[in-house]
This record gives structure tokens, sequence and C-alpha cells, in this order.
């Protein structure tokens, strides 16, 4: 817990600081509070619209974990497969960086056209925002494992399925998770994007991103404020949720995490 403590001191007291400067330039320069809030006029709006907040965060993070979760198990497929076929690699890697280049905005709108608005569609842009990072991390992770371990398999008479399970798998967990930390981020911003395009626009269904888009259609600012914190907030626990399963899968057997907590 002290070293807990230790690790986040600086970054609070960055966070403190520029709570300070925030609120020093919205007094100093009198800023209007539809250009920008101060700290204060932002935490009464989440203490206010607390409850439409969680109900967009639930919304959001349910979007957002279902795409997550469903690229963990595509690009994992997709890495086996590329792993254990370098002409299907060389043939289809290049469409999985087409995927992963082509704006996510324009990819929305034929979603929302092809499968119509809803749940189902945010999940799915989630997914494709998701996709990439797993599939390269992942796939680079077991094509990469050093040649005389293979070569010592292969002097064990290994078959492909023991190689695969007993050393190319677990050589590429740590790559894995690269990506998933990648992919846990971007997947809340591929959630609130697909919302902004293909989300349910009934009162009380629609997640962060249809509520940031009502917040600036009225120059609620204050609330778009309190949205953007709460879409940083999910954010944030998506990606340290990955990394303590990161810990917990590395941590008695991988340098990167024995070094992590001798430090």
């Amino acid at each position: 817990m002290k070293r807990f403590f230790q690790s986040i001191r600086w970054p609070l007291a960055v966070f403190v600081l520029v709570l300070a400067a925030w609120q020093g330039a919205c007094l100093t320069f009198k800023i209007p509070g539809y250009i920008l809030p101060a700290p204060g006029a932002v935490a009464a709006a989440v203490a206010e619209r607390h409850q439409n907040l969680l109900q967009a965060f639930r919304i959001t993070a349910v979007e957002a974990a279902g795409g997550f979760l469903c690229s963990i198990v595509g690009g994992i497929s997709v890495a086996l497969v590329f792993a254990q076929s370098p002409v299907i690699r060389r043939s289809l890697y290049p469409y999985t960086l087409v995927l992963q280049t082509v704006p996510i905005v324009a990819i929305a709108p034929l979603i929302l056209m092809w499968f119509g608005s809803g749940v189902r569609s945010v999940m799915l842009v989630a997914f494709i925002i998701c996709l990439f990072p797993i599939i390269a991390n992942t796939t680079q992770g077991l094509v990469s494992v050093p040649r005389n371990l293979m070569d010592l398999f292969k002097m064990s008479n290994a078959s492909r399925v023991q190689t695969l399970l007993r050393l190319q798998l677990p050589h590429a967990v740590p790559a894995l998770f690269v990506g998933l930390r990648i992919s846990s981020g971007i997947s809340v911003i591929g959630a609130i994007t697909g919302e902004l395009f293909a989300s349910s626009n009934a009162v009380g269904e629609g997640g962060l991103g249809y509520s940031i888009t009502y917040a600036n259609s009225q120059l609620q600012t204050d609330y778009l404020f309190a949205l953007v914190l709460t879409a940083s907030v999910l954010g944030f626990l998506f990606f340290f949720l990955v990394v303590f399963f990161e810990w917990w899968f590395l941590h008695h057997w991988h340098e990167s995490a024995m070094k992590a907590d001798a430090e």
C-alpha cells in the first residue's frame, strides 16, 4: 500500500496543480461558464446530474466491454491462424492494417445503415476499433519465439499443437497484454463514436456519446465536461483492469512483471 501511494503522489500533485491553474484562469480572466466552466461548476454538475451520468456510464460500459471482449476472442483467433500459416499471414495481414487505417467515423454510418441503431451496432464499432492492436501484438508474440526453442521442441518430436500450447502461447502472453492495454482504452472511444451515429435516441437509453451530443447542442458546457470526465474514468477503469490481469498472469514467471514488483 505504501508503494502504491508513493507511485501516485506525483501524478496526484500534477492533477491538483492543473485544477488550481484552471480555477485561477477562470477567475482571473473571467471566462464565461459556457466557454470554460470552472472546476467547481463541473463538480456541481456531477453532483446534480449524477443519476444521468451513472446511467450513461453503465450503457457505454456495456457497449465498450462487449466490443472489447469480442475483439479479444476474434483477435486471438485470427492471430493463431496467422501464426500457423505464413502464406495466410502474408496474404491477409495487410487487410487488417487497412481495417485499422480506415477512419471509424466513415464506417459508423454504414454500420447504422446495415444493422440499424442500438447496442449491437455500437458494440460492432468498438469491436472494429479494438481488433487490430490485439491481432498485431498477439501475432508478433506467436511468431517471435526464439529459433533454438523451436528446434528443441522439434527434437523432442512435439506436435504442432503441443508447440503452440506449451511454447508459442506462453511466449505470446506478454505481447497479447500489450495489445489489450491499447485496446482497453480505445474501446471506450469506439463505443462513444458508435453512439454518436448508431445509439438509441430514446430518453434514458443513450450512453455517454449521445449525452455529449445533447449537452453540446444545449450549450451545457459544465455537464459536457462532466461527461468527458466520466468517459475518462471509464477508460481508466478498463485500462487498470487489464493491467491487474496482466500482473496476475505474469508476476510469478515473466521478467517484466517481476521487475515491476521489485521496484
